[in-house]
């Protein structure tokens, strides 16, 4: 399931003071949105969990979040916190390249580089992660208004302190990433090739340069050293698998079909191209225009093809229902769930699906599907709103006042969660789990109203 979450930005008292005039300033202006997508998040984790096994991180603990912006960059914030963009997860050229960008990203967190920066930052919300971070970049980027060349000057600062490592923080990251390149088979060339192409941006105007060169220092010691332990490496040569250029290319198929007019995907895929890619970005640009006759078309040519892939399916189901046929869209999500039962963002989609029908036999089996959703990925917004619709369906008013408590938990509106959790506890039994959960949320978002004013 391929969705843009959207955030506005609020105050992040608990950082510099002196920047919550610009970072009210820039939520005003807009907020950064986020790519959630079962099978593109499937392939990061593929090719990072290697890397971070190598790193002596678990790999559980280290999240991946997808920024939507044509931005090329990457960066670690907020502890074990790795944020993509999509502007690099489309121009990488190979997956040696972006597991050069993982690996290296890995060799900051491992390295506790900005060690006091994630602590100030380690238990912020994602979206103030992200946005005081988008928002100080773009102003000391030069899109700041110029009645604000005062506070310009702090954020040069905290732009530094946030994403600009120094050189040898950077050097650091690059022998780590070798390691771990090293120690999981794989070839470091992707690293030299990628830092080619940031570098290829240098000598144009300040503005339009990359970010990920700006934050990131590119010496030629760098460069030497890195060249020289790749040079040595025994495995320098060892090409990507056919599986994970498959994956890349599907991954950026769908990141172009999702987030470009019709027009621009036709030409990166045209109609001629019969490759899987293509068909995969035309299938999701045709429903998205919406042109179903050609949409189905394509995606059947998939399905007759690879009947047990579980994102083929997904996409027939989502499309069918985003373009309102919903009680055709639940057999292919039926069968997206059984082919992928450990996707929470699959299983997710079907019980919205399901919740959508109207039918309460319905909407008790969705609460069965996002229970599993839930154990797997209990962060996820959607899936708190939808139980929380399942269970006003079926007449639970103490589970929708408790599913409602945890969603704008996380959506950050403490005034409602507060509220939502107060009306549980009068409906929970004094002392049980979910009756002291209840009170763990009052208690989280008392301290969010604190930290804000």
């Amino acid at each position: 399931m391929f969705f843009l979450i959207k955030r506005i930005v609020t105050t992040l008292s608990i950082f510099l003071v002196l920047l919550v005039p610009l970072q009210g300033a820039f939520a005003k202006q807009t907020g950064p949105s986020f790519i959630r997508d079962a099978e593109i998040e499937h392939t990061l984790r593929s090719y990072a969990r290697p890397l971070f096994a190598a790193a002596g991180l678990n790999g559980d603990d280290v999240r991946l979040y997808i920024i939507n912006s044509d931005d090329l960059n990457a960066f670690v914030a907020g502890g074990q916190r790795m944020f993509m963009f999509r502007g690099l997860l489309e121009r990488v050229e190979t997956p040696s390249q972006l597991k050069g960008v993982i690996a290296h990203e890995t060799g900051h967190i491992a390295g506790g580089h900005l060690a006091r920066t994630q602590d100030a930052l380690k238990n912020a919300s994602i979206k103030n992660i992200v946005g005081m971070i988008l928002g100080l970049a773009a102003m000391a980027a030069g899109g700041g208004e110029a009645g604000m060349a005062i506070a310009m000057g702090s954020t040069d600062m905290a732009t530094r302190s946030f994403l600009q490592y120094s050189r040898t923080q950077e050097s650091s990251a690059d022998q780590a990433a070798i390691t771990y390149l090293d120690r999981t088979g794989q070839s470091g060339r992707g690293m030299m090739e990628f830092l080619e192409i940031i570098g290829q941006g240098q000598y144009q105007p300040q503005n339009s340069i990359s970010s990920y060169y700006r934050s990131h220092p590119v010496s030629s010691e760098r460069v030497a050293a890195l060249s020289q332990r790749v040079k040595n490496s025994p495995y320098q040569d060892v090409p990507d698998s056919p599986e994970d250029v498959i994956a890349m290319k599907r991954m950026q198929a769908k990141l172009i079909g999702f987030t470009r007019p019709l027009a621009r995907t036709l030409r990166e895929y045209p109609e001629t191209d019969k490759s899987v890619e293509a068909r995969y970005a035309r299938a999701i640009a045709y429903y998205r225009y919406p042109d179903m006759q050609k949409a189905l078309a394509e995606i059947d040519s998939l399905i007759a093809e690879y009947p047990t892939d579980p994102y083929f399916h997904e996409l027939k189901g989502q499309a069918l229902y985003e373009t309102g046929n919903i009680n055709a869209a639940l057999s292919p999500l039926e069968t997206a769930v059984n082919l992928a039962p450990d996707e929470p963002l699959i299983l997710t989609l079907y019980a919205t699906v399901l919740n959508a029908t109207g039918n309460p036999q319905d909407s008790e089996k969705a609460l069965d599907i996002l229970s599993a959703s839930q154990a797997l990925d209990p962060d996820n917004v959607n899936t708190w709103d939808q139980l929380a619709i399942a269970y006003s369906r079926l007449g639970d008013t103490a589970m929708l006042a408790y599913a409602s408590a945890e969603r704008y938990l996380l959506e950050g509106n403490a005034a409602k969660a507060i509220f939502h959790a107060e009306r549980a506890q009068d409906l929970f039994k004094v002392g049980s789990p979910l009756y002291l959960r209840a009170q763990d949320i009052i208690t989280i978002a008392k301290q969010q109203q604190t930290a804000r004013n």
